[in-house]
């Protein structure tokens, strides 16, 4: 009942409210992040969701545009902008994706939306990630985010999906807020992201 009716009207209830009382903080980060990307304070990209169908998440930019003499884009490194690092550091940046819960795209907890390119490089059973709704924290973001391999990550991702109820949820969103303060598994050792995911070689 919790993860076919209830969660979803939790999802649009929290986020709906969180939007409300987390505003100041959006409009100034919205301003701050217009200034630093000239005009472009937020970012947009289609991800994959429930069942694999694709939506367009948002979320602030935290790098600029700089390209090299060839017109290729810098490494993420030295895109990165001051406030980027900032806004990325304590998480502010997941904040414009209470918009995508609000409409339904996305959870409070799930498995996190990756890029649709992973999509066929996925084995059958982390297939299994795309059973319920991606989340802007969830299992995996708790027990190592950024800082585990993607193996591991799907492994978790699997067992949410597995595992759905209410009491876990509450559980993931404090340790949200205890990694979110603590800034642990930002990102990999030695890199800005997460390096990309490049198939797991085999097909269990």
């Amino acid at each position: 009942m919790y993860k076919a009716f209830f969660k979803r009207l939790l999802d649009f209830a929290i986020s709906f409210l969180a939007l409300i009382v987390l505003s100041p903080i959006l409009l100034v980060v919205t301003l701050c992040l217009y200034i630093a990307n000239k005009g472009r304070p937020f970012f947009f990209q289609n991800r994959p969701g429930l069942n694999g169908k694709l939506f367009k998440i948002v979320k602030f930019k935290t790098m600029s545009d700089r390209k090299d003499s060839d017109g290729k884009l810098l490494p993420d490194a030295e895109r990165l902008t001051q406030i980027g690092a900032f806004v990325r550091k304590t998480s502010l940046d997941e904040l414009p994706q209470l918009i995508n819960v609000l409409k339904g795209d996305m959870s409070i907890i799930g498995p996190r939306p990756l890029l649709p390119e992973y999509l066929p490089l996925y084995n059958e059973r982390q297939k299994r990630r795309h059973e319920v709704r991606p989340g802007i924290s969830g299992w995996a973001q708790v027990n190592g985010r950024n800082a585990i391999s993607w193996e591991q990550k799907f492994e978790y991702d699997v067992w949410y999906a597995d595992h759905v109820s209410f009491l876990l949820d509450v559980r993931i969103l404090w340790l949200t807020v205890m990694k979110v303060i603590r800034s642990e598994g930002i990102s990999a050792e030695g890199h800005v992201t997460i390096e990309k995911f490049k198939g797991s070689g085999n097909n269990i």
